[in-house]
């Protein structure tokens, strides 16, 4: 296992994209606002924005109002779900109209457990070569995908599932990214979808981990650069950001957390679980 002694408060090249990028990212989808976006910029140099899955106004409002002194300095992720490759421009526009931008630094394809058709990156390729986009990434579910992903050098950066109670990364995924021009990373779900923060599933004689204790578990593997957070109000904002300033977790810390999660792991899978695909390691 390879661990990060890096301090967080400190931004890190996202790979071989040469981009400089807080350690934390924030998600439109969960409800902080444009206030606590600008806080979070001005205080502490978080610049990486997911433009995702549920786009709140909000939010927009945000990137709208530091776009306009601090674009430069801004990594601007845009999602897109299409699987027709005539919808992935018109997805793009649409989001960068909304956002009041002429271009997105990266153009995410979401959600592909199996590479995109061929149409669907050209069309991809197109927009980048345009300079709509600056770069490309993928995310998915299914993690020995992400072995291809990084084979074939087609995505700039890469966006995997990570937790201590879903630690298939550290198998299917960390290990191939061990060569001198890696794609850069970005952990998401590090709560566990808020599992990993329930009293009533933590294993007895074990203390409750907070959100920063779950971000800066993932962020304590020197191959993750980014891990997303979700907040949705000011107080978890706040809870995050404590990642940044409490750092690398030490062994202890680590052992802990693995034992929780291993715990929470053990649980029998829900509803969301049998639908969705998410109840792998």
């Amino acid at each position: 296992m390879t661990t990060s002694t890096a301090d967080f408060t400190q931004r890190v090249t996202l790979g071989r994209t040469g981009l400089q990028v807080s350690r934390l990212g924030i998600g439109a989808s969960y409800g902080v606002g444009a206030g606590d976006i600008e806080r979070a910029y001005n205080e502490n140099g978080i610049n990486l924005f997911y433009w995702g899955s549920v786009r709140r106004e909000s939010f927009g409002e945000g990137i709208r109002r530091l776009a306009r002194r601090n674009r430069e300095d801004l990594v601007i992720v845009i999602q897109s779900y299409a699987r027709i490759a005539g919808l992935i421009s018109w997805s793009l526009e649409r989001a960068l109209r909304s956002l009041c931008l002429d271009h997105a630094d990266v153009l995410l394809l979401g959600m592909f457990n199996h590479p995109p058709s061929a149409r669907i990156l050209e069309a991809a390729q197109r927009l980048r070569d345009s300079g709509k986009v600056r770069l490309l990434a993928v995310s998915c579910h299914r993690r020995p995908t992400f072995r291809q992903y990084i084979q074939e050098g087609i995505f700039d950066i890469l966006m995997f599932r990570y937790s201590a109670a879903h630690r298939g990364a550290e198998l299917e995924v960390l290990p191939h990214l061990a060569i001198p021009t890696r794609p850069g990373t970005i952990a998401y779900t590090a709560t566990r979808w808020g599992d990993l923060l329930n009293p009533s599933k933590i294993p007895p004689c074990e203390k409750k981990p907070s959100a920063s204790d779950c971000y800066r578990f993932a962020l304590s593997r020197s191959e993750v650069d980014v891990c997303m957070v979700g907040p949705a109000n000011s107080d978890q904002l706040s809870e995050a950001l404590l990642a940044l300033e409490k750092g690398p977790m030490d062994s202890e810390g680590l052992g802990w957390m693995r034992r929780v999660g291993d715990y929470i792991h053990r649980w029998r899978p829900g509803i969301r679980a049998r639908v969705f695909g998410f109840g792998e390691a």
